[in-house]
């Protein structure tokens, strides 16, 4: 160390070995070192020639200076832009206890039901919150925005056309819909041969062409139109019907599944969640009873366990594009479940009464505004409203209102027609209404002076129709009417907690999930108000330190993948997958080859591959693997040779999903370009990458970026996630553009998210991870994952055969060990063995994927030598008890592995029935007792779930033996 350099460096909090122990850990794999054991797994023909060149590391000390550097270049006006994204008030408690608490924000998607039930009631209330304020029956648990919400109900209900619609192809869009949604919507329905047509919904002329239609409630401009006659005619044609819903307003108004729609999509960004530049916000859908298999999306279910007890799970899961793979309808491969917690807890923490009086005071400070402009002279063009007026200026007009409000440091909305949108919020007050008339007056020289205000007189004329104010009962279930104390919230918020296993407790060790540390210094950004309060629609000068944030992960971004340019647009993995087949459609088309439609994709993909394809209107054509795992070559050339006419692309997941650095992975690339194809590289895996090998190396064409795997922004219980996507120098111009906010290539698709930079919220972490690990840490973090993952194989293989390694007997970052021998030998499932660790503080890793019967194990790099240990001797344990029955000495049906996970209920239950022990059933190993988790539920019967599907919160008659305010 230099004399004067300070010894606390942050790749050394991130890696969990030390330098020595990974050394130490190589030669216990047979290596000589760390290097040696890295170059007899990376082929050396994909080896980077030179390291990368992303600069010298921050300390986090160093790295929080800049961040406020940076957090002071964007201004916080007073916005009244709305369309979608609205200032909100994050209750404190919510704040510090959910969304700064990495108890709740470093959960894992809860497949494991049994150590994920606080979540899932988190999520189970948020269905009910939707389907409540909607008056659907139905709802998912989160979609990524309001844009894909809607392309994704367009999709569903193409998907669901009649038999004697299958020749309608077209679809209705009022022009009153937000222009971002329309944006998105197009970008989708392109690639699957839907027409749009977008015009005046009251002058429509429907017939059977047509195969459903969307509005949006209250519309564009504010306009609270009542649609009822339109269903009416939409109904005589067989046509469904959309509503994106702003889900605040639902507490005035008539909600969509009272007035006739099939579908309601929208936001619940103003339910406490910051705007954050755009995203992350969770989207939501609800629909009919009739179509809940077939909703995109995951849906929370209510089950019973082993006991009888209620338990909650994810229901419907043959559903999912990851089991339907190219027959799938959806490629939603994730949801915004930590936002979904953060704005179902919102409601849980007002509950019905003050979620109406915050509508009703927005609602009757919009009247105020809405009055005294008029008394100035302006002209509103809609006549109804609840937040938003449209005010009818001309281009001058229009001018002089915009220098006078930014004056005053405000933000509102100017439209290409001239006129002028105010939309108000929660955190709007009655000075900021004067404040507002004030800068009307100064524009048209007229005086204003506030007269006595009869406040009866705002409660007694509705802004919108009698007809159209809503007269049904929403949130009465008692979690929605018991929790409005902070003390009562904490705790109950602390409750659901402590139902769940998270990266607090435990490794867990998900192969293709990346469950890596999410650092607190990398957290501390997404918070910030110069970075959490901005409008995604802006003037871009008002955030110059988002822009800086932008340009330097875009070029970090590049040099790591050896691309040419990125999109940070795609809010999710899947939809990474999405658009960078987007783009290579549209760079086919370009160059007069756009009949390519044909997609090779191996088999071992992970499913959201051939739900992508499917979605961008490819053809699946699947490619075998070889016994090895690989990718069978010769099955590749004969299927790139049969399909050259119309290749359009390859898409392969690097080093495999079976965890190996296949060798002949250029020449595969080199294949897909002689038959006219491009080169498509799945990002899951990009962890096994960094500093080491690229995507622009092994020779593909475009890639995504899992950033809530590689680069630490955490999978929040199933989102929030991003997926970037980096291109070649040929693809640059396609990148994805934006219908409100100039960014625009020369030849851009339309948008893949609502917002330009998709969640712009979350990149902070993924750029604090880069500038203070740098560019030697971040090869070094890549080293350590290989280490990790050869070490456990070591440790374990001689009791788990590894089903696949590379040319010299070694794994990436990930390996596949093989359970289904225990099948014959002891009865014994593999889902036997992920149940059974939970008794030992354990989240399992994969189950069944990509081989049914296989656990995939990923430890990352942040996992200590310690840890990986405990986890070991875990699995040996285990071993001995699957022994155990295989010797007879426990019965092959009532054991410790059938009978998991054992609850404390179980455990201290008078009636002990077990032909074994308490302490074996609950500590099996001595650390167990230094810190015990305890699943709350026992093992979960899915059947149940499905066959008896409840998907909100259940009457208080069932109820009746659990008191949910203690």
């Amino acid at each position: 160390m230099k004399p004067f350099e300070h010894p606390d460096k942050f790749e050394h909090r991130h890696i969990g070995p030390s330098a020595d122990e990974l050394n130490q850990m190589a030669i216990e794999c047979g290596a000589k070192s760390v290097d040696d054991l890295i170059d007899q797994t990376v082929p050396k023909n994909i080896r980077l020639q030179k390291p990368l060149n992303i600069g010298d590391p921050l300390s986090e000390y160093e790295y929080l200076k800049k961040l406020k550097q940076l957090a002071s270049k964007n201004k916080i006006y007073k916005t009244y832009i709305g369309m979608g994204y609205y200032p909100t008030i994050l209750p404190s408690v919510i704040k510090r206890n959910i969304l700064e608490n990495p108890g709740w924000y470093t959960q894992y998607t809860p497949y494991q039901a049994e150590i994920a039930q606080g979540r899932l009631e988190a999520l189970l209330n948020f269905q009910t919150v939707v389907s409540d304020l909607t008056a659907l029956p139905i709802a998912n648990a989160s979609l990524l925005d309001e844009g894909t919400a809607a392309a994704e109900a367009m999709i569903m209900f193409h998907n669901l056309r009649k038999k004697e619609k299958l020749n309608s192809h077209k679809f209705f869009i009022s022009e009153e819909l937000f222009p971002q949604t329309i944006d998105v919507i197009k970008t989708r329905a392109k690639l699957l041969g839907i027409e749009l047509v977008i015009g005046n919904h009251k002058a429509i002329e429907l017939n059977n062409d047509y195969f459903a239609l969307i509005v949006q409630y209250p519309a564009d401009n504010g306009e609270v139109y009542d649609y009822s006659e339109l269903f009416k005619k939409a109904d005589q044609f067989g046509i469904y019907k959309i509503v994106a819903a702003d889900i605040l307003s639902l507490t005035l108004l008539t909600p969509p599944g009272e007035f006739g729609a099939d579908c309601a999509v929208g936001s619940t960004q103003r339910f406490g969640v910051p705007m954050g530049y755009g995203g992350p916000h969770a989207a939501y859908m609800a629909t009919r009873d009739e179509f809940k298999r077939n909703i995109p999306g995951r849906i929370i279910g209510v089950s019973i366990d082993a006991q009888g007890n209620r338990a909650l799970r994810m229901a419907l899961q043959t559903r999912e594009q990851h089991i339907k793979r190219e027959r799938a309808t959806s490629n939603i491969c994730t949801a915004q479940v930590l936002l979904a917690v953060m704005a179902g807890m919102y409601a849980v923490y007002h509950g019905p009464e003050r979620l109406k009086q915050i509508a009703v005071r927005i609602n009757n400070l919009t009247k105020f505004l809405s009055q005294s402009l008029k008394q100035l002279g302006y002209s509103q063009i809609n006549q109804n409203y609840f937040d938003t007026i449209t005010l009818k200026t001309d281009e001058n007009l229009q001018k002089k209102i915009q220098s006078e409000a930014i004056k005053k440091e405000i933000n509102l909305r100017y439209n290409k027609d001239f006129s002028v949108g105010i939309s108000l919020s929660e955190v709007t007050t009655f000075e900021d209404v004067l404040e507002l008339v004030e800068v009307f007056a100064k524009v048209v020289n007229k005086p204003f002076e506030v007269k006595s205000i009869d406040e009866s007189e705002y409660n007694s004329f509705n802004s919108f129709p009698s007809s159209l104010k809503r007269k049904s009962s929403y949130l009465t279930h008692p979690v929605f009417n018991s929790f409005h104390s902070e003390t009562e919230m904490m705790r109950y918020i602390k409750r659901l907690e402590n139902k769940d296993l998270s990266l607090v407790h435990s490794i867990i060790p998900l192969g293709s999930c990346t469950m890596k540390l999410n650092a607190a210094t990398e957290m501390l950004g997404i918070t910030l108000p110069e970075f959490a309060e901005l409008h995604p629609f802006i003037p871009q000068d008002q955030a110059l330190g988002y822009k800086e944030l932008f340009d330097e992960l875009e070029k970090d971004l590049a040099e790591i993948t050896g691309f040419e340019a990125v999109s940070l647009q795609p809010n999710s993995g899947a939809q990474g997958e999405y658009s960078g087949l987007s783009v290579i459609r549209a760079y086919l088309e370009d160059i007069g080859q756009g009949h390519r439609n044909v997609t090779l994709i191996p088999s071992s993909a992970h499913g959201t591959n051939p739900a992508s394809a499917v979605m961008a209107g490819m053809k699946v054509v699947v490619v075998n693997c070889d016994d090895k795992g690989n990718i069978d070559v010769e099955d590749l050339k004969k299927k790139a040779e049969a399909n050259k006419d119309n290749l359009a692309a390859l898409m392969v997941t690097y080093p495999s999903t079976h965890g190996v650095f296949e060798e002949s992975i250029k020449e595969i690339c080199e294949i897909i370009h002689q038959y006219g194809g491009q080169v498509y590289m799945d990002g899951a895996n990009l962890n096994a990458q960094v500093g080491l090998t690229s995507p622009a190396a092994i020779g593909a064409d475009v890639c995504h970026i899992n950033l809530h795997k590689t680069f630490c922004i955490p999978h929040g219980g199933g989102g929030p996630g991003m997926g970037p996507i980096a291109v070649a120098k040929h693809l640059v111009p396609f990148l994805p553009g934006h219908s409100v906010v100039n960014i625009n290539k020369e030849k851009s698709i339309h948008s893949v998210s609502s917002a330009p930079w998709g969640s712009a919220g979350i990149l902070i972490i993924s750029y604090a991870y880069i500038k203070m690990m740098g560019s030697v840490g971040l090869t070094n973090a890549t080293k350590a994952a290989i280490v990790n993952a050869n070490y456990i194989k070591a440790k374990l293989e001689k009791i788990y055969p590894a089903l696949y390694s590379g040319q010299n007997g070694r794994v990436g970052h990930e390996l596949i060990f093989d359970m289904r021998s225990f099948k014959n030998s002891a009865h014994i499932e593999v889902e036997d063995i992920a149940k059974r660790m939970m008794d030992y503080g354990y989240h399992a890793p994969t189950v069944s994927f990509p081989v049914p019967g296989t656990l995939m194990v990923e430890p990352t790099e942040s996992e200590s030598k310690s840890e990986l240990d405990r986890f070991c001797e875990m699995m040996m344990n285990i071993r001995e008890e699957i022994r155990e029955v295989e010797e007879g000495k426990a019965d092959p049906n009532n054991n410790v592995l059938k009978n998991s996970p054992h609850t404390l209920q179980t455990l201290i239950s008078d009636n002990w029935n077990y032909p074994y022990s308490r302490e074996k059933a609950a500590y099996p190993l001595k650390w167990t007792r230094q810190n015990k988790f305890w699943p709350s539920v026992a093992r979960i019967d899915n059947a149940y779930g499905d066959r008896n599907l409840v998907c909100s919160c259940v009457p208080v008659s069932e109820y009746a033996e659990e008191n949910l305010t203690k």
